[in-house]
C-alpha cells in the first residue's frame, strides 16, 4: 500500500522545492512561509560556522618576523 522507503526521498525533494522555490509560485500564505523558512535556515547555517574561533593566531609568527625585519633585528 504505502512504501515508507519511497516516501523519504519524495519528502526531501518536496521540502527542497518548498524551501528553494516556494516563494515564486505558491499562493501567499505558503509563499511567506517558504521565504521565512529559507531565511531561518540561512541564518542557522551562517551562525553555526561563526561560533568557531581558533585558539591560536596563525599569522603571529609571520607578523613577528616582519616586525623584526623592519626594525633591523635578526633572530
Amino acid at each position: 500500500m504505502f512504501n515508507s522507503k519511497a516516501a523519504i526521498p519524495l519528502f526531501l525533494i518536496l521540502a527542497l522545492v518548498f524551501i528553494g522555490f516556494g516563494d515564486q509560485f505558491l499562493p501567499q500564505p505558503m509563499r511567506s512561509a517558504s521565504f521565512n523558512t529559507r531565511v531561518a535556515l540561512d541564518n542557522w547555517m551562517t551562525n553555526s560556522f561563526t561560533v568557531w574561533k581558533p585558539k591560536t593566531n596563525p599569522n603571529a609568527r609571520t607578523e613577528r618576523a616582519i616586525d623584526q625585519q623592519e626594525s633591523g633585528k635578526n633572530p
